[in-house]
């Protein structure tokens, strides 16, 4: 099956989404929870201002993708680069001016925020998938996660070379350049196409247990990145086993697979959940995502992970 690439429109920073083409009102409200919670208004801001977050990091990356700069290296040994740094700041100034009182959890500054906590916690990832944006491969992407008291309640992955993004609200469905997506059906785990970013990232018990889930599916495929989880969100492939993870790394994807009717779990088969604080330590998390619950509940057996 050939993925078909939908243009997205631009948005640029000055001016508001045009009626022709606005997230939030195509959007069918199915979890009176939610709307509760936040108001209807109050999430249809979020989502638009969301989606000015990510037109305002897509505007910063494209600008440095395939060019030339300096490579960085942190203390974790991943690089880092100046559009990395550059695009979080520009997310950040658009999420502040917007909403003061909210906090800001990013990949490359940490917490901020004017108070020690903030019911409402913004955890981004400018570029998940550096080593990509590096070399050159769109298949990077930047991740926007809107947390309400620990819980996502707004994903975006967006790839803004391709232009193309997922947008996934609790309780909704997902949408890909505002229309609606679905994971696929396959029941089986020796049916299902396995994406992981690099077989490499896996050590020792954790590299043993993927093998076990690597060795029962129909094909393996590598290198990826965030883009994978948008692909299954899309139903193009059925299961992603990842290992070390970071919170920015994964919770703006659970609003988008959920909404997509995909299940994302650590690999207990829990929920992922992650608090942010100003004294919190981004830890890794062992990522279990697929299209259909049936293989989700293979890959858990067959990971073993105690």
């Amino acid at each position: 099956m050939k993925l078909q690439v939908v243009p997205l429109p631009h948005f640029p920073l000055s001016t508001k989404l045009q009626p022709n083409f606005n997230f939030a009102s195509s959007r069918p409200r199915t979890r009176a929870m939610v709307s509760n919670l936040n108001g209807p208004a109050h999430m249809d801001r979020f989502v638009h201002v969301a989606n000015k977050v990510a037109d305002a990091a897509g505007d910063v990356i494209r600008q440095y993708f395939r060019s030339k700069f300096d490579i960085l290296q942190k203390d974790d040994l991943s690089p880092v680069t100046i559009a990395d740094q550059s695009a979080e700041e520009a997310m950040v100034s658009i999420i502040f001016n917007n909403f003061p009182s909210h906090a800001v959890y990013g990949e490359e500054k940490g917490w901020r925020c004017k108070q020690d906590s903030a019911d409402y916690v913004w955890v981004l990832d400018p570029i998940d998938g550096t080593k990509s944006f590096i070399t050159g491969k769109p298949l990077f992407g930047t991740l926007i996660a809107l947390l309400h008291n620990s819980t996502p309640i707004l994903g975006i992955i967006d790839q803004p070379v391709l232009r193309e993004r997922w947008v996934g609200i609790a309780g909704e469905t997902t949408t890909l350049n505002g229309k609606q997506v679905s994971t696929r059906a396959c029941s089986n785990l020796s049916q299902a196409y396995l994406y992981t970013t690099s077989p490499h990232l896996f050590s020792g018990d954790a590299e043993e247990a993927f093998i076990r889930v690597r060795d029962k599916v129909k094909i393996p495929l590598y290198g990826c990145d965030c883009y994978a989880y948008a692909l299954l969100s899309s139903g193009f492939v059925d299961l992603v086993v990842e290992s070390g993870l970071k919170p920015y790394d994964f919770l703006a994807l659970i609003p988008v697979i959920e909404g997509a009717g995909g299940v994302i779990t650590d690999w207990k088969g829990q929920k992922l959940r992650w608090e942010a604080s100003p004294l919190s330590i981004a830890t890794s998390f062992n990522v279990a995502a697929a299209g259909d619950k049936h293989i989700h509940q293979q890959t858990i057996d067959s990971l073993e992970w105690k």
